[in-house]
């Protein structure tokens, strides 16, 4: 009889020693995953058996229906700091159930420092996996005035976004349909409107692209329209004008006198001269690692492109460079000014000098 007893009492110590080391372990494996290789063995049965004591608190969401918010972790916060901060805000149930599942999964020793868009509608799971990776789903991407279209390209590969540089560009040639000052075109050149956007880091090319037309075409008011017509220019000509003006004037206020000077060269039939469209025309400068030569030898003034200002009449066939409001409203609403010449002044201010012959234009030179 004692020797059944004592054969019982093995089978109950085997099937006890069977649940707590296989069956908890295998149970916590099922629901929550696989525990942290870091973990010992008798680590391992404990927080399995820990987080199955909890179930629900980390399975289930707090509120389906919650608004999200946002959560920051400090560089150096530890995981129970975390833990209690989740729950003060009441974004989970229970701290330590938290803190066991992200030791158990070994999350704890992977949680990012930043800022976190969470909500109740996430389970307490849901968050400690968010909480491996600060990188923000949005980026904010910066088109600087007077940018060519290759350069906003250039700034794609360190911007955060999926969209490509040769998928830009190829994009950028099959200009969409929507918009009127965009017919019959090939290039979105000039209507990339300067800006600081803020993208989803999965936004498609065309995306992207429209985004920025729709900011030009949002500041394309009736006045401009009026403006450019009033100077006998199409919206697109007067994108054009202003993309020479954009990148001719260094200081802003000094975009309306420029714009009147190449006005006036326009109205007699004049050259405009303009050394942007020369510069278009060269194209990257691999000595300068600049899209934008300068200064320009007279050489290249002689470049055979249809861009060159000074090799042939009227303005370039498109664009140069992506203009901002201070530009298209320089060419809509220029100064009045009897100027046909400018050059810079001789003191490094990034100021021009302004003259209404030749002659006075020669005597501004620099000595």
């Amino acid at each position: 009889m004692r020797k059944l007893i004592a054969i019982f009492f093995v089978l109950m110590l085997c099937a006890a020693l069977g649940f707590i080391f296989i069956y908890i372990p295998s149970r916590a494996t099922r629901v929550y995953g696989p525990p942290a290789s870091s973990l010992s063995f008798p680590q391992r049965v404990q927080y399995a058996a820990l987080l199955l004591w909890y179930d629900g608190l980390l399975t289930q969401p707090l509120d389906l229906s919650g608004a999200e918010q946002t959560f920051t972790i400090n560089v150096g916060e530890t995981v129970d700091a975390v833990a209690t901060h989740l729950q003060s805000v009441g974004l989970i149930r229970d701290a330590e159930a938290f803190r066991s599942y992200m030791i158990y999964s070994g999350m704890d020793t992977s949680m990012q420092a930043g800022e976190y868009k969470l909500s109740t509608a996430m389970s307490a799971m849901d968050i400690a996996h968010e909480l491996q990776d600060a990188t923000p789903e949005e980026v904010t991407f910066i088109v600087l005035p007077g940018w060519r279209l290759e350069e906003i390209a250039d700034a794609l590969p360190t911007s955060g976004l999926s969209v490509t540089y040769d998928e830009f560009l190829s994009t950028a040639k099959t200009p969409p349909r929507d918009y009127d000052f965009l017919a019959g075109v090939s290039s979105i050149e000039g209507f990339m409107y300067p800006d600081s956007y803020i993208f989803s880091r999965k936004i498609s090319v065309d995306e992207m692209i429209n985004d920025m037309l729709r900011n030009f075409s949002a500041h394309l008011t009736l006045d401009l329209k009026n403006g450019f017509e009033k100077q006998g220019l199409t919206v697109y000509q007067g994108a054009t004008l202003a993309s020479m003006v954009e990148r001719e004037a260094v200081h802003e206020d000094e975009q309306p006198l420029i714009a009147s000077v190449y006005l006036n060269r326009l109205k007699i039939g004049m050259k405009l001269d303009a050394d942007p469209t020369v510069q278009y025309a060269i194209g990257y400068n691999f000595l300068q690692q600049s899209w934008w030569t300068n200064p320009l030898s007279l050489l290249d003034l002689q470049v055979n492109s249809i861009y060159n200002t000074y090799k042939y009449p009227g303005l370039p066939p498109t664009p140069i460079s992506n203009p901002r409001l201070g530009a298209l409203h320089a060419v809509a609403f220029p100064a009045e000014t009897t100027y046909y010449f400018f050059r810079a002044k001789c003191d490094d201010s990034g100021f021009h000098e302004f003259s209404e012959t030749f002659d006075e234009h020669l005597q501004n030179g620099c000595p």
